[in-house]
């Protein structure tokens, strides 16, 4: 008999309080292989916190998130089963963008001749020696990104992703990332573009308040509005907008 595969992400039950402030109260939810989800939710809501108790960087007060059937601190290694964008302001302003992924391919133990590979699927080998401090929001974007694929992982997580990226990157981070899933990866995307999401994502999860108000396919959510996301968003979470 085959053993069964662990989904790419389980959250069950996560809860966790800041300074006595409850910040996720109970969220669960599961992704399936070769699909896009799309995580949503308010100013606030929990959705950063999360991906960072998905991620290991912070620990639940209670529950467990598991990648692919393991916490994330107990992987050997971590980047060849996950890249992850949470920050694209994280260069150091007097590298260039090729030296900033030489480091973290040498971390993540990836030849480097995969850095050029990287530098060119995110149309960025042009700029690719100009120190950091010298780039847009929307060109740290892309290098984010470029080391977040670095160790070909087989699942990406994206908070916010499309910041700072004009019309053509964010057609660009569409196309990438439905290639990825098409190809047999995983996606959750956290974003604040309803549109961006519908264009893109197979499914979403929806956290308000701390607590997971909806889990459904795209298209389930669309039914259910009879218009789209602009018209569902709003009946599950009470808001007018996603920020």
């Amino acid at each position: 008999m085959t053993k069964p595969t662990s989904p790419p992400l389980f959250a069950q039950n996560l809860r966790k309080t800041f300074r006595g402030r409850p910040r996720l109260e109970g969220a669960t939810f599961t992704t399936s292989p070769g699909r896009v989800v799309g995580l949503l939710g308010p100013n606030g809501a929990g959705k950063t916190t999360t991906i960072r108790l998905l991620l290991g960087l912070a620990a639940p007060d209670s529950g467990k998130g598991l990648i692919f059937g393991q916490p994330y601190r107990e992987m050997e290694r971590p980047a060849q089963t996950v890249g992850a964008v949470l920050d694209a302001g994280g260069l150091h302003p007097a590298r260039t963008g090729r030296q900033h992924l030489r480091i973290a391919a040498a971390r993540a133990a990836v030849e480097a001749e995969r850095v050029d590979a990287v530098l060119a699927e995110v149309g960025m080998t042009a700029d690719a020696d100009r120190r950091a401090g010298g780039y847009s929001l929307g060109m740290k974007q892309r290098i984010a990104i470029a080391a977040a694929l670095l160790a070909r992982p087989r699942l990406l997580v994206l908070d916010e992703p499309s910041n700072g990226l004009d019309p053509a990157g964010m057609r660009w981070l569409r196309d990438r990332l439905r290639a990825f899933a098409d190809a047999g990866g995983s996606v959750l995307l956290s974003s604040h573009l309803l549109g961006d999401v519908q264009d893109i994502a197979d499914d979403i999860v929806v956290i308000a308040d701390g607590r997971v108000v909806a889990d459904l396919s795209v298209q389930e959510a669309v039914a259910a509005s009879g218009n789209d996301l602009e018209g569902f968003y709003p009946s599950v979470t009470g808001t007018t907008g996603v920020r």
